[in-house]
């Protein structure tokens, strides 16, 4: 409570000091630790490893010793019948082995002799084998084995779902730095255009200038500001998606005020945030990638049930002895001529069932072994295309960027000579557009090469640990 508190305090402060006009800089790094901390789809990613943990205690009570026991009584026209007690501790072990120990007291007036027991009770310590179906592999291991590949499984799945939520996030910062630098360049042009007005105003007054140039210097006044109009929606279009990210605790959402702006030298962090800048320098191994653990742990698992399924072709064969005792405080009572005994049979004649069933065990996993080969491969051929796609953008940066100081010198020039009265409004504003255009197509460009290296975040699947 005391958090949230502190949060709406910050925010409303935000909103006051948005009024004095000051701004806080959003910067890029703390930005994507907000995310990753408190949006509600990281928290949900973590969510999967606490199922993987409890799906392992499940699997592992399968090997819980058990306590059961089993009363019956009969009781008819004032006559006991009988009276049957069977109490039994069982320790299941790991290779299907079965400990047991029991105690059986009987009585009663119709009581069969086969229960026939000491008054005391009849004591027994055995163990069940079995020696075919169920020793190497059975349906407790099999659990534990698939549970124990399913925990590493959620924890690349993990990884994996908290990389696409940072993406996204990512993207979203980089649309809004470009609204944000928009804006901007539309401003500074405005301020330019109304400088221009004034100047050409005071000259058509003071007769040096035709009157008819002032409509023109106006006219590109309104188109500025037209423009500037229009980037101001889109930048609060971005801003608002970029709130979609931002989550305070206890799933409260929160929304960017005005005064908040993008940090302009993203370009310097990115790499170090996105945790890329070792993976850009050195040839990229995939096999780690984390879709391609998630997929060998999902064949591991279908290699443990094929095993299973494939175990149960052999008969059932169970073996059980128990000695017997009625003092088993005395250690030697236990002897070799008192126990029970048992041994138990089962085959099926066709194996239909169970044939059919290893056969579709081992179609999945042929299925998936394609799946990995085929994720594999267009994980390698996406990040050699990105890796191609960044250098490429590099060069382009380069190129508009001359090409922005090419057109500024032009535009320099050409109002020098308007000023000389060797020019006019016309090829002034020309040059200017041909400058507009190019340094908007660099800030285009500049979202393109950012984003081109989101997705090689993404296509790797990073989870920043720096986050």
């Amino acid at each position: 409570m005391r958090k949230l508190l502190w949060y709406s305090f910050l925010f409303l402060t935000t909103t006051l000091c948005a009024q004095k006009q000051d701004v806080t800089i959003l910067n890029f790094k703390e930005y994507l630790d907000f995310v990753k901390k408190h949006h509600p789809v990281a928290k949900q990613a973590d969510l999967t490893i606490s199922i993987g943990e409890a799906n392992l205690l499940k699997s592992r009570g399968g090997f819980d010793p058990k306590i059961e026991v089993d009363f019956d009584r009969k009781k008819f026209k004032g006559s006991e019948y009988y009276d049957l007690l069977n109490a039994t501790f069982k320790v299941p072990t790991w290779y299907g082995i079965e400990l047991k120990a029991n105690f059986e007291q009987n009585e009663g007036i119709f009581l069969n002799p086969e229960r026939t027991v000491p008054d005391e009770g009849l004591y027994s310590a055995g163990v069940s084998i079995p020696i075919a179906q169920g020793l190497l592999i059975n349906d407790r291991m099999a659990a534990l084995k698939k549970a124990k590949l399913y925990r590493k499984q959620t924890k690349v799945d993990r990884d994996i779902l908290v990389n696409e939520v940072l993406y996204n996030a990512s993207l979203a910062y980089f649309n809004w730095l470009e609204a944000f630098n928009e804006k901007e360049i539309y401003e500074n042009f405005l301020v330019n255009a109304r400088t221009r007005f004034e100047g050409v105003k005071k000259s058509a007054l003071a007769g040096d200038k035709a009157i008819i140039d002032t409509v023109e210097a106006q006219i590109i006044v309104q188109n500025r500001r037209l423009s500037l109009e229009q980037s101001k929606v889109k930048l609060m279009k971005f801003r608002l998606i970029l709130s979609n990210y931002l989550w305070i605790g206890n799933n409260i959402p929160i929304e960017l005020q005005p005064n908040v702006i993008p940090d302009k030298d993203v370009g310097a962090i990115i790499d170090q945030t996105l945790e890329i800048q070792q993976i850009l320098l050195t040839e990229v191994d995939v096999i780690n990638h984390p879709k391609l653990r998630s997929l060998n742990y999902k064949i591991e698992g279908l290699e443990v049930d094929r095993k299973l399924k494939a175990n149960k072709l052999l008969p059932k064969i169970n073996l059980e002895y128990n000695f017997l005792t009625a003092s088993p405080e005395v250690a030697n009572s236990f002897n070799t001529a008192d126990y029970k005994g048992g041994v138990t049979f089962q085959f099926p004649l066709f194996l239909r069932k169970e044939r059919g069933a290893v056969k579709l065990a081992a179609y999945k996993i042929q299925d998936s072994k394609y799946e990995l080969a085929s994720a594999q491969l267009q994980i390698e051929n996406k990040v050699n295309a990105i890796y191609n796609e960044i250098d490429s953008f590099k060069t382009q940066n380069r190129l508009i960027a001359d090409m922005v100081t090419n057109y500024t010198s032009l535009l320099k020039a050409e109002e020098r000579k308007f000023s000389f009265g060797e020019s006019s409004l016309f090829l002034i504003n020309s040059r200017e557009s041909k400058l507009i255009d190019a340094t908007l197509k660099r800030n285009k460009l500049q979202n393109k090469y950012f984003s081109i290296k989101a997705n090689l975040f993404k296509s790797l699947a990073v989870n920043p640990e720096n986050l």
